[in-house]
């Protein structure tokens, strides 16, 4: 009989724990795997068990069940973090912070990942989506992509860049979702010195030594925003910390930070020539709260966790707003946020 007992399982976990939403029941198993290796463990088992893997990164765009399938592994990668510097390529784990990027890429010399800097979540979670910050997608220096498919978990196979069908919020891996989990990626660097070292960047040793930054939200933000802060008091106005400081102005100034949330809840209709949440603006949609659930007061696109939401608080919010565009623009505005099943959840979707 297959033992419970391995690295990286763990039994009831609050899933509230690992969602910047902080929302989610609890979990009966959350495998938090350090290696590709442990991984692979954890799937053979939930195989053997009949136990139907859950796959998510840093949980920063994915709303939990308040009642989660007992029968699901949770499986996040936010405890891969191995990074590698080979030449002009930088590997680097699923499970890396995406911010992580930025602190790296300015310990390098490069601006290759200063968008990046405070966009919440992992690696693997930002390629997932193909994470961007207004023109700058995380598919801009991507080369490959290392996944698992569960057809094959004993094997990591490799995707190139022009195979993994990159679009506006799109990725071949949404098509896989089920199947496809991605455990790593390679960057190719626009320049790199040659004495370049990644154990001189303190903050990514940390990283490495297990001190996570907290999934919460503010201090998330603290702990990126106190890094820059610092690194201003020893240089100065340093010219390639500004767009990290800009990206702070605009962030902080837009409340991003304030309650746990998921960012944006709603992908943009390009067609429709505005964003939704300027469309949001116009029908007075901000403020609007269900539960304890709200409408960001200062973003329309925003659905923040005042105190206590539930996920049914935070979908009754989202049926709303697509009622609401239904009726009045003709369109129903597709999801960005990720909805994990727990008892059956029905959303509006196109």
């Amino acid at each position: 009989m297959t033992s419970w007992n391995l690295a990286g399982l763990r039994t009831h976990q609050a899933l509230s724990r690992y969602s910047t939403y902080e929302i989610g029941g609890e979990a009966r198993f959350v495998g938090t795997p350090h290696s590709v290796e442990q991984l692979q463990e954890l799937l053979e088992l939930a195989y053997r068990r009949g136990i139907s893997p859950v796959f998510f990164g840093g949980g920063s765009n994915l709303l939990f069940p308040d009642q989660p399938d007992p029968d699901a592994l949770f499986l996040t990668t936010r405890e891969m973090v191995e990074v590698k510097l080979e030449g002009d390529r930088l590997y680097v784990s699923a499970g890396v912070p995406m911010s992580m990027l930025a602190v790296i890429g300015y310990g390098l010399g490069i601006a290759d990942f200063d968008f990046t800097f405070l966009l919440p979540g992992t690696v693997g979670g930002g390629i997932y989506m193909n994470a961007k910050y207004f023109d700058r997608h995380i598919s801009d220096t991507l080369v490959k992509v290392h996944y698992i498919d569960l057809q094959q978990p004993g094997t990591v196979q490799t995707i190139s860049r022009e195979e993994c069908e990159f679009g506006y919020k799109q990725s071949v891996f949404q098509h896989n979702r089920t199947r496809w989990f991605i455990v790593g990626a390679e960057f190719k660097l626009s320049s790199i010195a040659q004495a370049a070292d990644l154990t001189a960047i303190p903050e990514l040793v940390a990283l490495q030594e297990g001190k996570l930054p907290s999934h919460q939200l503010p201090e998330f933000a603290s702990h990126f925003i106190t890094w820059l802060k610092t690194k201003e008091g020893l240089g100065g106005q340093d010219a390639a910390l500004a767009p990290m400081r800009k990206i702070i102005e605009d962030r902080v100034g837009k409340m991003h930070f304030s309650y746990p949330s998921c960012g944006s809840v709603f992908k943009n209709n390009y067609s429709v020539g505005e964003p939704i949440g300027k469309l949001a603006d116009r029908l007075n949609l901000k403020g609007v709260q269900r539960g304890n659930a709200r409408i960001s007061p200062v973003h329309g696109n925003v659905i923040q966790n005042v105190g206590g939401a539930t996920a049914a608080d935070v979908i009754e919010l989202i049926r709303h707003v697509q009622d609401a565009f239904d009726r009045n623009y003709g369109f129903v505005p597709e999801p960005e946020v990720v909805i994990v099943e727990g008892q059956a959840t029905l959303l509006q979707q196109e």
